[in-house]
Formats: structure tokens, sequence, C-alpha cells
């Protein structure tokens, strides 16, 4: 009688089991965040039953809301402007913040003599720069993004500003001793060294962002979740109100998980992960 061979298949169960443990690892976040909303809704509803009212609609009021928004075509037109103003602004904002930063902070005297300006836009309100930029420029597109953008840019620059001046000084001797070119030096050398502070900057901007570009809308624009929520504010929509904040909200959330996230860690692939 001869014992069963098992040496083949003791691979293929341990591929197996490797396969299964990384789906469960893959699926756990996933589950979190449904879980956790799924609880948010069932304590928003319960306490939209506890205290019936017009300014406080339950998640099936609002859902059925979102639903007609979206038949109409309304939701997606005013969602797809919004992202729009949001993509040009956060743009602008990261390229021109990132460069200032980087100038600032591999200078010193430059930083010097630029920080009362930094300090200065850092602390005047958002509204205030709004409201100019259309008495200006006029009621536009190009100021209602130019008002966004000027309202981040400060950010940026003060957070790459701080990773400038956190560069070793040994990577540069090495470019310079390999003899890179200036492609070569912002590739290998100056972004894998910004690569946290770019995130921090990006993470922090789009969340900003986004917010400004709602009340620039509400100000200015005829198109917009900014616009839709100013116009159902008049009307005592509370409903709708919720119904176009959580459907941008739920977008920008989706843009965090599938974009945001995944070129984070493909940018920071090769830093040692802990055990």
């Amino acid at each position: 009688m001869t014992a069963p061979d098992t040496g083949d298949r003791a691979p293929g169960a341990a591929a197996d089991r490797s396969s299964q443990s990384g789906l469960a690892t893959a699926l756990t976040p996933v589950l979190t965040i449904a879980v956790s909303l799924l609880g948010l809704c069932l304590l928003w509803g319960f306490a939209a039953n506890a205290w019936p009212s017009r300014a406080f609609p339950g998640p099936g009021q609002v859902w059925q809301v979102l639903l007609a928004e979206a038949a109409s075509g309304d939701l997606f037109y005013h969602l797809g402007a919004t992202l729009a103003r949001v993509a040009a602004a956060y743009v602008i904002a990261m390229v021109v913040g990132s460069v200032m930063g980087v100038f600032l902070g591999s200078y010193r005297g430059a930083d010097r003599f630029f920080s009362p300006w930094v300090i200065l836009f850092l602390n005047i309100p958002a509204l205030v720069v709004i409201v100019l930029a259309y008495i200006w420029f006029g009621l536009n597109e190009a100021a209602a993004i130019g008002a966004v953008a000027v309202n981040k840019i400060p950010n940026v620059v003060v957070t790459m500003r701080e990773g400038a001046k956190a560069l070793d000084p040994g990577y540069a001797e090495m470019a310079a001793v390999y003899r890179f070119g200036p492609l070569d030096r912002i590739r290998h050398v100056l972004l894998p060294q910004l690569q946290p502070y770019l995130a921090a900057a990006s993470r922090s901007g789009i969340a900003l962002i986004w917010k400004i570009v709602l009340v620039v809308e509400l100000l200015g624009r005829s198109n917009g979740v900014g616009f839709q929520i100013y116009l159902y504010f008049q009307l005592f929509d509370v409903a709708a109100i919720l119904a176009y904040t959580l459907a941008f909200v739920a977008v920008m959330l989706v843009i965090e998980l599938l974009l945001v996230q995944p070129v984070e860690r493909h940018a920071t692939r090769w830093r040692r992960r802990p055990a």
C-alpha cells in the first residue's frame, strides 16, 4: 500500500491560501468603509425619525431627491461643472505653489524677503479673495478658478518650502559627481525626497479647494453644486441640499480611494514598509 503523493499539492494549497489572504486584506478596508457608512445612515435615520422635521429629512427622502436629480441629468451636469473647476484650480495651485515653495526653501535670502508675503496671503479670508476677483475681473470662469487657486497657493508654498529645507545635500553632491542632467536631478533626486510633502499638499489641497469652489459658485456662477445648494437654500429644500452635498462628497471619496491613494502607494513603493 503506497502513501498518497502530496508533494505537488502543498505548493498549490499554499498559493490558494496566499491568494485568499490577499483578497481578504484587499476587501477589509472596503468592508470597513461600507459598515461605517451604513452605521452612519442608521444613526441618521434614527435621529430623523425621533425628530421629524422638514429641516432634517431622513436618508430615504434624500435618496429619492438624488435619484430624481440624476434621472433629469441635472445632478451630473452640475457635478461635472464643479469637478472641472476643482481640477483646474488644483493643477494651477499645485504647480505654482510647488515651484515657489521649492525656490523659497532653497534660497534663504529669498525666503526671508518673501516670508511676510506668504503670511499675508495665508491670512486673507477666502471670501475676500473671491469678492475682489469678481470685482476686478468680472463674473467669469477665469476669475472663479483664479480666486480658488490664489486661496490655495500659499498653503502649498508653506508645505513645499519645508520640504525643500529638508532636502539631503548628499544626494545633490552625488548627482553632481555622476553628472546628472536637470531632468534627472528632478526625477531621481528632487521628487523622491519631496514626495511626502507633495502628497500632504495634494491631499489637503483637494479638500480645501472643493470647499472654496462651492463658495465661488454660490457667489457668482450659474451652475455647479454650489449654485444648486444656494438655489435650494432659497427654496428651503434641505433634502436637495443634502443630496447635492452627499453626491459631491461621494465623488471626492471615490477620487481619494481610486486615484489619490493608489498614486501615493505607487510613488512610495521604494520605501520600506513596517513589518
